[in-house]
């Protein structure tokens, strides 16, 4: 008898063991991942950008696309699946140049493209493309939305004057909850 007892007492305390141990991996699923956020960013991005000026847009739809190396993989495409803003459905396309993007309302631009970036966004600002990257300084540089990280957190600068020179008009919502606005745009080289 006090044999049963005490391997039920340790089939109990395993099982409280791996149901505490579990949690963790369970919380740390249920927090979304670096891909995801920047997804979703992309995403809403959209929600408070008007783009004005003479460009050629697809009517039926809003183009998020990806420059480089792509750090989403699915996710992007998962995130926007089924979603639509002011009435156009959200798509995703994958670019191996520049050239390509003057459909595109979005332009992730990823790290991989860092060496060529002052040509890509000259490009980016003729055809009035909203750019967004990870790159380090991206907004300080001339793009238009730059991922920061703070305080263990994704966050996102805005440069104001490259917004404008891309005929771009971005609303007074996603300025307040940029965690930098800059003005000015600097000179290209």
């Amino acid at each position: 008898m006090r044999i049963a007892r005490l391997q039920l007492v340790r089939a109990a305390g395993f099982l409280v063991l791996l149901f505490l141990s579990s949690i963790p991996a369970a919380a740390q699923k249920a927090s979304p991942t670096e891909s995801q956020v920047k997804a979703a960013y992309l995403y809403n991005f959209g929600k408070f950008v008007r783009w004005e000026g003479d460009r050629p847009v697809n009517p039926d739809s809003l183009e998020i696309c990806v420059l480089g190396k792509d750090p989403f993989g699915a996710v992007l495409d998962a995130t926007v699946e089924g979603e639509s803003i002011a009435g156009k459905k959200i798509t995703v396309r994958r670019l191996s140049t520049v050239q390509e993007s003057a459909r595109c309302s979005i332009l992730f631009v990823g790290t991989s493209e860092e060496s060529r970036l002052a040509p890509i966004l000259s490009v980016s600002q003729r055809q009035g493309v909203l750019t967004v990257s990870d790159i380090p300084h991206f907004a300080e540089r001339g793009g238009i939305i730059g991922f920061v990280m703070q305080q263990d957190r994704i966050r996102f600068e805005v440069n104001r004057g490259a917004a404008e020179q891309s005929h771009l008009v971005l609303s007074s919502e996603l300025l307040k909850v940029a965690s930098k606005v800059i003005e000015k745009v600097p000179p290209q080289t």
